[in-house]
């Protein structure tokens, strides 16, 4: 096991208990930030080191800063959650942490070891857990780790000094007045990744190449992108920031399967995407990793085979799909109206995240 230990600094003024509540009662989403942060250095020959608590504060950056030049970045996204007894628990970090390994292995960044990926969000929580929100609703503390080149230099390279900091927001409930359906734009002339690019890497670069798509679906009238592969342009692969699922056979006492597109090396292997495989089979659903086509998603539509789309990521959980649109047609996803299945896998793994349903699969990673 890996460990170094974090020195706390804790900041002198922090915000009162009145602006706290204050900024809880609707925070939103990524627009309020926690006193704190943690921050550990990377150097070549050295490793991590120099880790710290201290108050939250801009960052200074030489011009010449390779991640403003090169886009060495990487981050992840977790949640925080108050339990009923008033403990708060984090969900999967463990998860989060291999994933941020991958990432940094794929842009050729040191690999922050597991265990201090976890200590660093545990010490922010622990020190700013007043900032996570009562038991009782979908709100939580969303946590954004996060890893930046810092040697200066314009020379085309792996950086040689490295900067991991971990940064808190309270997070509102997504869907306020209940669970709304989002309209899907078809993007079918650009792509977000390709197999043997960035796509399962978590870094900005596959980002910032979803924003003209999703300004385009914008002017389309629509909330969200999604984009196909990039060598046929006929298979679904996910929306700009989430994964999406088919529900085939809900209702009239039919057993419902979950198909999500299968993991190519394009595609973010979400967190919540692979805990709600497993919930689904924990609700006695069928669940596998598969391919859908464009032509397959409209037809099996219409026939009414498939009864239900929604797309899945940590910050909405499940988000229901009612309208598709494409250059060539619409089409209107069941009803329009959020689906049972959808529902029911939603409630499921919040009632885990909440701490009021069992946690099987122990995901849970308790912080007292």
């Amino acid at each position: 096991m890996t460990t170094l230990p974090i020195e706390l600094k804790p900041s002198s003024n922090p915000l009162s208990d009145a602006e706290r509540e204050a900024l809880l009662a609707h925070p939103g989403f990524g627009r309020h930030f926690t006193d704190h942060m943690v921050t550990i250095k990377w150097t070549e020959g050295r490793g991590w080191h120099d880790a710290q608590l201290v108050p939250y504060a801009p960052l200074s950056l030489d011009p010449a800063n390779m991640t403003l030049h090169y886009g060495q970045e990487i981050f992840e996204g977790l949640k925080a959650y108050r339990q009923p007894d008033g403990s708060v628990a984090t969900f999967r970090p463990e998860a989060n942490a291999k994933r941020f390994q991958l990432s940094a292995r794929r842009l050729a960044m040191a690999e922050l070891p597991v265990e201090i990926f976890l200590d660093a969000c545990d010490a922010l929580v622990q020190q700013d857990k007043a900032w996570v929100p009562p038991h009782g609703g979908e709100e939580s503390l969303y946590l954004r780790p996060f890893m930046i080149a810092t040697e200066v230099g314009l020379g085309v390279k792996p950086a040689n000094e490295y900067l991991f900091i971990v940064i808190a927001s309270p997070a509102g409930a997504y869907f306020e007045g209940g669970v709304k359906p989002v309209s899907i734009w078809l993007s079918e002339d650009r792509v977000r990744a390709v197999p043997g690019g960035m796509g399962e890497a978590k870094t900005g670069g596959n980002y910032a190449a979803s924003l003209l798509a999703q300004a385009e679906a914008a002017r389309q009238g629509c909330d969200q992108v999604a984009y196909l592969d990039a060598v046929e342009h006929k298979w679904v692969e996910e929306l700009g920031g989430m994964n999406l699922c088919f529900v085939y056979g809900g209702g009239e006492g039919r057993k419902p399967k979950i198909v999500t597109p299968r993991l190519t090396g394009s595609l973010l292997a979400g967190v919540t995407r692979d805990s709600l495989l497993s919930v689904a089979r924990d609700l006695g659903y069928e669940a596998e990793e598969g391919r859908v086509s464009i032509d397959q998603w409209r037809r099996d539509t219409e026939n009414g085979s498939l009864t239900e789309v929604f797309a899945c990521g940590t910050a909405a959980v499940i988000t229901p799909v009612g309208t598709v649109k494409s250059a060539s047609g619409e089409w209107t996803q069941g009803d329009g109206t959020p689906g049972e299945v959808t529902l029911a896998l939603r409630a499921a793994l919040l009632d885990v995240q909440r701490g009021i349903g069992e946690d099987k699969h122990g995901w849970m990673h308790p912080l007292g």
